[in-house]
């Protein structure tokens, strides 16, 4: 992989294993948006981004190599060998083909405040009132980005909220979820940051003394907010998905996990009636 400065973008060429469309609308985040061109935009961490990828050089347009540097390179996890990953995905005969037909799904490094936050919300719910309520919760109290995008907003910023301000958005039920967890982790009674440096359990186990938060939720905030590779989310899908593996997961699986869920959660959508 080499990174290369052009006139205010940012081309990475001799990117493998990266799928833009099957790792921005698989599930994972929820505030990119597919423009006509078929180039993504999205905000994170406070940055606005358009992306798209050619042949293997990804271009990330208008982007200062600081931003680079500081946010998408880990966003995108253009540090990890996915091509190896996923070969040692391929050990396991059932998920091969899977990795094969679905090839280049990354998990992205999100901020751990809106991956729990947006998993909270994403409780019972489908991906587009996920999206619709996300996007008016930044609308509202996020800081503007540029025309139509904004930040995630922080917990500070959310912890003045009433369960009715979290309801007005169309939260429904997860609003008193919602009002709490605010206030806890701009309090510091939760700590987002010593959650990372955790075990998995450990760190399992911390999510799950929050309320309103399960085992599902937690999984996901500790696969895609807090860089836990092995956390595997189990939903309704997956629960069919694990139908084939009765004897548990297999041993190519480990360290990598999450990464082998997101290619059977995938198929699991696209096939499973």
């Amino acid at each position: 992989m080499k990174v290369e400065y052009c006139g205010g973008d940012v081309l990475v060429k001799g990117v493998q294993c990266l799928d833009l469309d099957l790792t921005l609308d698989c599930g994972q985040a929820f505030r990119w948006e597919k423009q006509q061109d078929g180039s993504w935009s999205g905000v994170a961490k406070g940055v606005f981004l358009n992306i798209y990828k050619e042949n293997d050089i990804v271009v990330l347009k208008n982007t200062t190599k600081e931003d680079f540097e500081n946010v998408w390179y880990d966003y995108f996890d253009f540090g990890k060998d996915y091509v190896k990953i996923c070969d040692t995905l391929k050990k396991d005969e059932l998920i091969a083909g899977t990795v094969d037909e679905y090839y280049g799904i990354r998990i992205l490094n999100q901020d751990s405040w809106e991956a729990l936050c947006s998993f909270v919300i994403s409780q019972q719910n489908n991906i587009k009132r996920i999206k619709g309520i996300i996007s008016r919760l930044c609308a509202t109290y996020g800081d503007k980005v540029c025309d139509g995008f904004y930040s995630f907003p922080s917990a500070q910023r959310l912890s003045s909220l009433s369960e009715e301000d979290f309801e007005a958005l169309g939260t429904g039920y997860r609003a008193k979820y919602l009002e709490k967890l605010c206030r806890n982790v701009a309090s510091g009674e939760i700590d987002l940051e010593k959650i990372k440096t955790l075990s998995l359990e450990d760190a399992r186990k911390e999510l799950l003394n929050i309320y309103g938060v399960g085992i599902k939720v937690a999984n996901c905030a500790l696969l895609f907010g807090f860089g836990f590779y092995d956390a595997f989310p189990i939903d309704v899908w997956m629960k069919r998905v694990m139908e084939y593996y009765p004897d548990g997961l297999p041993q190519c699986f480990d360290g990598i996990g999450g990464i082998a869920q997101q290619y059977l959660f995938h198929w699991a959508r696209n096939n499973l009636k």
